[in-house]
């Protein structure tokens, strides 16, 4: 169980330094759009592709920050349902909806890369190529994946220690 341990270690890891490089575009895209409104409403010059910049800078975040907000479980959760059922039954539970999950996200990582291997299109304004954008979509999909086995497995364990 030792080398299981550190494969979900190290995992997890990975999931919360991709969440940091996502963070850190923050602050550049909160200063970006602060420079564009004002630009606009003081001098009526806006920067030129800074909504483009924006809207990429926050693909970025949202795709590297998913799994690591899984991982601390900071989705929306409703377990009304679940609290009121006995422990073995809700193990059972999770674990199907984790299956369920996995599959759904697998197909999306799957798809993300087939679409996303194809692009060629660039931006509008600054010709900024989509191909890395449309990639990532897969990469987030394969670290959430390997998060919803890292549950899957935790729930299967306590199912079969009871």
């Amino acid at each position: 169980m030792g080398w299981l341990t550190t494969i979900k270690k190290g995992i997890q890891r990975i999931n919360y330094y991709l969440c940091l490089v996502g963070m850190f575009l923050l602050i550049p895209m909160m200063l970006l759009t602060a420079a564009d409104v004002i630009g606009r409403a003081v001098w009526a010059r806006p920067i030129p592709g800074a909504v483009e910049i924006c809207s990429y800078m926050l693909a970025i975040f949202i795709l590297l920050g998913v799994a690591y907000t899984h991982q601390v479980k900071g989705h929306v959760r409703v377990s009304m349902l679940v609290s009121r059922l006995p422990e073995r039954a809700g193990l059972i539970l999770d674990s199907m909806t984790t299956l369920l999950s996995l599959f759904i996200l697998s197909i999306l990582a799957w798809q993300g890369w087939v679409v996303g291997i194809e692009e060629r299109t660039v931006s509008d304004m600054l010709r900024i190529p989509q191909l890395p954008f449309r990639l990532l979509v897969s990469v987030a999909g394969v670290f959430l994946c390997l998060e919803l086995l890292i549950d899957l497995s935790t729930s299967v364990g306590k199912l079969v220690r009871r």
